[in-house]
């Protein structure tokens, strides 16, 4: 992975409506906001990590 990941037009521009979105928040909905976007990050990848266990056979170990 030498080259660095290119975004899709469609990605840029929902980057930037995030970006909108997030401007126009209170400081409070924004840190609410962060939390609840931190949470489903962790939970992305302990699905990935479970999906990859099951891919690779790797359910019965201690694989982390």
């Amino acid at each position: 992975m030498d080259q660095p990941i290119e975004l899709s037009l469609e990605q840029q521009f929902s980057i930037r409506s995030f970006e909108t979105q997030v401007q126009n928040m209170s400081h409070e909905q924004a840190k609410d906001f962060l939390v609840k976007l931190y949470q489903q990050m962790v939970m992305r990848e302990a699905t990935y990590k479970q999906l990859l266990k099951h891919h690779w056979g790797l359910e019965g170990g201690s694989w982390a």
